[in-house]
């Protein structure tokens, strides 16, 4: 599993022109379930990214507190290009991502465990999206699980 995960003000997501995903403050996260990845690998990443102290301290300027202590919301996009290494050729390739069907399903148990912690927007899995993102800092982290 990769994940990007990008600070945002405010973020939203579209498919043909109309918003499917929107949030104000908080995280935009880009998901890539890999053929190897299982349900305890998606539970374990979604613990890691629901505990990120990320967010700016006001009383200490550091970054210090976790998404709900910042009140922030999570806006989640499956994006299977993750998945390529970059390492051959010009041309990517995208052979390790999963199959649509089981990543969605492992997509849909991702977020299922971050709304436990803040709510939670998507994208449309599988769809052509465009991704606005006003992003915070920036920050931005990326995790391969």
């Amino acid at each position: 599993m990769k994940v990007v995960l990008q600070r945002s003000l405010h973020s939203k997501v579209l498919v043909d022109e109309s918003i499917v995903g929107e949030i104000d403050s908080g995280v935009v996260l880009f998901v890539c379930c890999e053929k190897e990845d299982t349900e305890e690998l998606i539970l374990k990443a979604s613990e890691k990214i629901k505990k990120l102290r990320i967010f700016t301290d006001p009383e200490t300027g550091k970054m210090n507190l976790d998404i709900n202590q910042a009140k922030g919301s999570y806006l989640v996009v499956s994006q299977f290009t993750l998945s390529w290494a970059g390492t051959k050729g010009n041309r990517p390739s995208f052979d390790n991502s999963m199959d649509p069907e089981p990543a969605e399903a492992l997509f849909n148990k991702f977020c299922d465990s971050l709304a436990m912690t803040a709510k939670v927007s998507t994208g449309q899995f599988g769809a052509s999206m465009k991704v606005c993102i006003e992003n915070d800092g920036p920050v931005t982290f990326s995790f391969s699980f």
